[in-house]
């Protein structure tokens, strides 16, 4: 493949940012193989300059390499259209399914099928999320979780997340099989919507997967990333940026999912493959599903729209028979 911009296969740039916060080390990419058609990136041999890397919910990570060497790190991806890339849930089993017909989700549990915030009580983003009272952040309308950022009297931005396991563990999780949210996003500027899958076992590093963040102010696209944070500072990722919505607009209802298995993490939307990337070892274990309406911190959120809304329909997880 030529070395310039493509919309075709390519790889996935790898850079060495340095974090926001003063936290710095040394941190490779991993080669993700692209499906055609779905993702615009750069070739490895193209001149980057202020490359934005995504979030891992907590910090924005971004690099200025103009001049620096870009390294790919090769996992052994596999071709499109191997063995495991269709996505049939009928030779799967359903494991967990929320429609939202009642909501059961409370500050920290227990007896609910989620908690309003990170199992380890840590925010991110420019808007704090709340603990449920009366119809905010969460009620039900139409048939679907609605979630609601919006300032409160001090104008300070507040939202929800949920969680399907507490502080303790307890709740759902599940290694390997496939995890799915059908929503619809806000969209404009300042809203940060996103469906990610946290590794249980947290002691070492944390495994990270980013099915979905939407950034309202760069319409077109939603970005996708599979994290590993290590303990000692250094971050390894798979990135990808999935141009979907162009022709499909998030206001409406779509699917997002992710298959995870002992070689591959798979993402879809609305069924289709979209790009894959070897499993990092440290994914090798149960992961629970958060779901939250975030708000972009600094400039941005003077933008967003007061109230935004982010309408889930369902969240399923199925597992391999």
């Amino acid at each position: 493949m030529s070395p310039q911009a493509t919309t075709a296969l390519c790889s996935c740039i790898s850079a060495t940012p340095k974090p926001f916060g003063g936290r710095s080390g040394r941190n490779t990419f991993y080669t993700a193989e692209i499906v055609p058609f779905m993702l615009t990136c750069m070739d490895q041999f193209s001149p980057i300059s202020n490359v934005r890397c995504m979030s891992n919910r907590r910090v924005f990570l971004r690099a200025s390499i103009a001049a620096a060497l870009v390294s790919i790190m090769d996992i052994g991806i596999a071709h499109a259209g191997d063995t495991g890339d269709a996505l049939d849930v009928s030779s799967m089993t359903l494991t967990f399914e929320d429609a939202f017909d009642n909501l059961s989700i409370s500050a920290w549990g227990p007896g609910t099928r989620w908690i309003s915030h990170t199992p380890w009580n840590g925010d991110f983003g420019g808007a704090r999320f709340s603990d449920p009272s009366g119809d905010f952040p969460f009620a039900i309308q139409d048939g679907m979780l609605r979630i609601t950022a919006a300032r409160d009297s001090k104008g300070l931005w507040r939202s929800g997340l949920i969680a399907s396991v507490d502080e303790h563990g307890n709740g759902f999780s599940q290694q390997y099989g496939y995890f799915e949210m059908r929503a619809r996003l806000p969209d404009g500027p300042g809203v940060w919507p996103a469906f990610w899958l946290i590794g249980k076992d947290r002691s070492k590093a944390t495994a990270e997967i980013d099915v979905i963040e939407y950034y309202g102010d760069k319409p077109g696209a939603y970005s996708s990333t599979v994290h590993v944070w290590h303990r000692d500072g250094r971050h390894d990722s798979a990135f990808s940026r999935v141009n979907v919505f162009s022709t499909a607009s998030p206001a409406d209802l779509h699917t997002y999912g992710v298959k995870i298995d002992s070689d591959f993490i798979r993402m879809y939307f609305d069924g289709n493959l979209v790009w894959k990337t070897k499993i990092p070892p440290e994914h090798r274990q149960p992961m629970y599903m958060l779901i939250d309406l975030g708000i972009v911190d600094g400039i941005s959120k003077m933008a967003a729209a007061d109230p935004s809304f982010m309408f889930v329909d369902y969240v399923r997880a199925y597992q391999f028979k």
